[in-house]
């Protein structure tokens, strides 16, 4: 029989590290996707000390348009079949979008929707064929619009309605279809983004570790949505309670004067 793996992106660093971690523990063999070659091995020493199967390490820029070609290659040299899609890699921008770099928001769409978009269709033959799931990560921010972090928080919204969707389409096939949908997370991900972890973290608190686990068993228990965290769950409840005008307006006075 061909071997299974489980694709995660964004492996390097923050939640995508942990989920790592976390399918391997679980008995998952992982193929293992970032820029920075030498974290994901890092990693997959780590991975192996503990007992887990040897991971495929791939160090490929995914903001590239030929990334899918070269991930499907190497998995093809490897022998390998994908059940598993866990696409984890995505960055965030703060600032007002007409003062941010155009070249770089154009981008962060790339890795945020195009990408993932391409890596959930691209294997979508084997996991129909192995019944398997994609994992994809979504944001609170997908709930809201965000001025402040304009194309992000678009980006978010298209990966959770894209999700949602394509879960009602494969799910005659069997395959599981989850959106991760953490709130702020300590991580390598607000420093790229341009600010620092605010008093929301801190009283949030959740840690990417957490949310690798829940966004795991969410993903077993074949849930449409994972929300970590108590704090981070009430917020799709409350933007029923309000004018879509007064949360914009709420979210541009909290983002727009962040430092």
């Amino acid at each position: 029989m061909t071997e299974r793996v489980t694709l995660i992106t964004g492996a390097s660093a923050g939640i995508g590290t942990e989920l790592a971690r976390v399918f391997a523990s679980n008995g998952h063999r992982v193929a293992l996707v970032a820029r920075r070659g030498d974290r994901l091995a890092t990693l997959a020493d780590e991975i192996v000390a503990g007992g887990g199967a040897v991971p495929i390490v791939i160090a490929c820029d995914l903001e590239q348009p030929d990334a899918g070609d070269r991930i499907a290659a190497i998995l093809a040299a490897e022998g390998v079949e994908v059940d598993y899609v866990v696409n984890n890699a995505g960055f965030g921008m703060f600032g007002r979008a007409v003062d941010r770099d155009r070249a770089e928001q154009l981008g962060m769409i790339d890795l945020n929707v195009r990408t993932l978009t391409e890596l959930s269709l691209r294997f979508s033959d084997s996991l129909i064929r192995h019944r398997g799931g994609i994992l994809n990560l979504a944001s609170i921010a997908g709930f809201l619009p965000g001025p402040g972090m304009a194309v992000y928080y678009a980006s978010k919204a298209y990966v959770l309605s894209f999700t949602e969707a394509l879960r009602a389409e494969l799910a005659q096939h069997g395959v599981r279809v989850t959106a991760l949908c953490p709130g702020p997370v300590p991580s390598e991900f607000q420093s790229r983004a341009g600010f620092l972890p605010g008093v929301d973290s801190v009283i949030l608190n959740v840690t990417p570790a957490d949310v690798a686990q829940q966004g795991y068993r969410g993903l077993m228990a074949n849930k449409r949505t994972v929300i970590p965290g108590l704090g981070v769950k009430i917020v799709p409840f409350l933007l029923r309670l309000f004018p879509r005008g007064f949360i914009l307006a709420a979210v541009a006075r909290l983002q727009l004067r962040r430092r």
